[in-house]
This record gives structure tokens, C-alpha cells and sequence, in this order.
């Protein structure tokens, strides 16, 4: 994306008349329990992405699912033609929804109609991509589709359209080849063999950051990512010595354990990275030898000692210890170990550096194949941890039954 202020500003006008779509469809009788959009793995970064139609005519739109982003954007500049686009003016009740509320004029360089006027509301676009190791979107993709905690992200949206109860879940697969799912809504979840995987998930709260997380600054403005409180980390039951101030969000919104759909593996704050890596190879044992790091990954090990389980590589399990020692969510192999070559396994987990902005990051890969619903008016999460042993996994979702 380029860093230009007009285009990044103009991005906005096309994105935000894709949300506020939405609502006028609220104005028609049809009342869905749940909406449904596939996931796809993108196998070249790692992305997960979705397809929605918009403009006039219809055109289908591949976005990356960005489950912390605040809202949904296209890039205009593209490609976009519509007849029905028009730029929301600031005394608008969507504009209402945003916070800052930041008024202007309207600025295409490709003088898009509809655009070139005075007194529209005004967000800036964000990719965080560009701050990762991959760095930029997809082939194909024309922007990103936000799911985060505000009142224009789509959970929000979808909710207020259909009147759907404010909750939504997503279910990402491990394979290129097959699909996930996010839903917006209410279950049942069936996945096969005939499971609704609603009925057996383990709940903790969703915390707020109260410092916003992306890419732009406001005071009084709160992070749209959606956080949870672990505690500790245990490996194979033994906790690892960390420094736990860390774990905790402190008053500049730094620390904390964060949930993402963009970074492709979990994420941890230097010094609980290098407790953690060494607390891992000790649990490994003498019989699996370590070996050269393969990047992004520090720790990597020959895998002809390492045996395999319905849960992936027989390896230490990992506990990211909740609200309490009865409540965690277990890693098995399958979420922790990474193949990157013919004999070599590598922990999936980077270093994040340090002082980083969250202290651990949940990424992409710990998620696939496990459950997740995040229930917005009751601020928890349910997860399943893996789906593996239930003998299903996120691919399993039924499209043409449910």
C-alpha cells in the first residue's frame, strides 16, 4: 500500500460505503440465525482469506481476515467501478460510529464519482501486514476484512443488519486445500461426524485493552484486537520461569496475550521467547536432537526420534494457563511443531523482540483446527483447543447442509 496521506485517505470512501451497506439490508424481512463466509489458506503468506460480493453490479472481492482489524476496506484505486458509490457525509449516522470522528473533503486521483466533495467523514486504513516478516497482501486480494471490537467491524455490522446476536466464531483450517469458516451469529456448529462443537468449549474473558493497537493514535481510543489474560505457560505441566509483570496489560497498553489472524505463528516478547525455547528443548529430552534454526523459527530439531499422535508430533504439550489452573488451553503438536524440510521439525513460535507491543501474540498457526467463538455482549471466549481429538477438524464445517 502506498504511504501517500490522499491515498490512504481516499482508500476510505470505497471501504466505508462497503460496511454501511450492510444495514439496509436490515430493512428487508429476511432474519438469518447465522451468516457464513469461507476460509481459504493462502499458501504462498500464510493468509487467511474470504470472498464477499460488492459495487454495482456485484464483483466478487478476495479480502485477508484480519479478526483484530476495525473495519472492513478495498483498495478503490484498482479496478473499482460502481454506480452506486457514494462518499458518507459527516453528519451521516454511520460517521456517527466512528471514533475520532475526522471530517473532510473527499480527495480521488482518479476522480472517482461521487467523491470530489466537501464534508465527509474520514479513517485511515491499516495493514499490518507491513510490519510482519511476510509483508503485503495475498495475490489477488483487494484489502482486508476487519473483525475487530468497534462499532463498524463486521461482527458489529452483521449484527445490527440481520439482528443476529452479537458473537461470531471462526474455525481455520490447517490445509491449503480445503476451507475454514467464520460465523456471525448463533450455532449450532455441526461439523462431521455430526458434532456441534458449541457444546464442549472451555470459556475465559475477553479483555480490553484500553491503548488502541493499531496503526494509528488517539487519545481515549481503545484497541479493536481482542486480548485474554494468561497467566502462565507450562510445558508438559512445569511452568516456565518467566518475568510475569509481562503478561499483564500496563497503562501504556503494552503486554498482554493477543489473538491475530495475520501473524502466521505465535509471537513472543524476547525474554518469555528465550525461557520458553529453553524450557521446551529440556522437556524434549536427550533423544531428539536439536538442529540448525530454519527461519523465522529459533528452535528446530530432527524428527526421525520424533513420533507422531492423532494430535500431531508426539512432543511436550503446552499450557497457556488461564484465570485459573483449572482453566488453559493446550497446544499439541499439530499447533506447535512446523515441518520445514524433509526430517526437520521447528517450534512454531518467533521472537517478537523486545518491548514488544503485546507480550505474546496467538498466531495463525496455533489457531488452526481449533474452535474458536468470541461472544461480544458477554466479553468471553470459548475455544476448543484441538479438534483433532474429536476426530474432526475446521475443514469438516458442511457448507451445503447448514
Amino acid at each position: 500500500m502506498a504511504s501517500n496521506l490522499f491515498f490512504n485517505l481516499f482508500l476510505f470512501y470505497c471501504l466505508f460505503f462497503s460496511i454501511i451497506i450492510f444495514p439496509s439490508i436490515a430493512k428487508t424481512s429476511f432474519r438469518p440465525k447465522a451468516l457464513l463466509l469461507p476460509l481459504y489458506k493462502d499458501p504462498s503468506t500464510l493468509q487467511y482469506l474470504t470472498k464477499i460480493k460488492q459495487r454495482t453490479p456485484l464483483v466478487p472481492i478476495k479480502l485477508t481476515v484480519d479478526l483484530g482489524a476495525e473495519f472492513l476496506w478495498v483498495d478503490c484505486e484498482q479496478g473499482y467501478v460502481s454506480s452506486t458509490f457514494k462518499s458518507p457525509l459527516c453528519s451521516s449516522a454511520p460517521c456517527s460510529l466512528l471514533y475520532p470522528k475526522i471530517c473532510g473533503r473527499c480527495v480521488s486521483p482518479t476522480f472517482l464519482p461521487g467523491c470530489n466533495i466537501d464534508n465527509i467523514c474520514i479513517i485511515h486504513p491499516y495493514n499490518p501486514l507491513i510490519w510482519t516478516f511476510i509483508s503485503g497482501l495475498a495475490s489477488g486480494v483487494k484489502g482486508m476484512a476487519g473483525l475487530g471490537r468497534t462499532k463498524i467491524g463486521l461482527p458489529y455490522q452483521f449484527a445490527a443488519a440481520f439482528s443476529l446476536k452479537r458473537k461470531f466464531a471462526i474455525c481455520l483450517s490447517s490445509s491449503t486445500r480445503s476451507k475454514g469458516v467464520i460465523f456471525f451469529g448463533d450455532g449450532p456448529f455441526a461439523f462431521l461426524p455430526n458434532i456441534d462443537l458449541s457444546k464442549s468449549l472451555t470459556y475465559t474473558p475477553l479483555l480490553i485493552n484500553p491503548i488502541s493497537t493499531g496503526g494509528f493514535l488517539y487519545p481515549g481510543k481503545k484497541s479493536a484486537d481482542y486480548f485474554i489474560g494468561v497467566k502462565s505457560i507450562k510445558i508438559n505441566d512445569k511452568v516456565v520461569h518467566l518475568n510475569t509483570s509481562l503478561l499483564s496489560i500496563d497503562n501504556k497498553g503494552r503486554g498482554g496475550t493477543k489473538i491475530s489472524t495475520v501473524d502466521p505463528y505465535s509471537v513472543l516478547e524476547t525474554s518469555i521467547y528465550n525461557a520458553f525455547i529453553d524450557a521446551f528443548e529440556k522437556a524434549m529430552g536427550d533423544q531428539v536432537t536439536r538442529v540448525a534454526a530454519v527461519e523465522p523459527f529459533g528452535a528446530c530439531f530432527n524428527s526421525t526420534g520424533i513420533g507422531s499422535t492423532r494430535v500431531g508430533a508426539a512432543v511436550p504439550t503446552i499450557d497457556l494457563v488461564l484465570q485459573n489452573n483449572n482453566v488453559f488451553w493446550r497446544i499439541f503438536g499439530a499447533n506447535s511443531m512446523v515441518e520445514v524440510r524433509k526430517d526437520v521439525l521447528c517450534l512454531g513460535f518467533v521472537d517478537g523482540g523486545v518491548g514488544a507491543k503485546a507480550s505474546i501474540v496467538i498466531g495463525g498457526h496455533q489457531l488452526e483446527d481449533n474452535f474458536l467463538q468470541f461472544e461480544l455482549d458477554y466479553n468471553r471466549l470459548g475455544f476448543s483447543s484441538s479438534l483433532l481429538f474429536r476426530q474432526t477438524t475446521c475443514s469438516n464445517f458442511n457448507f451445503t447442509t447448514n
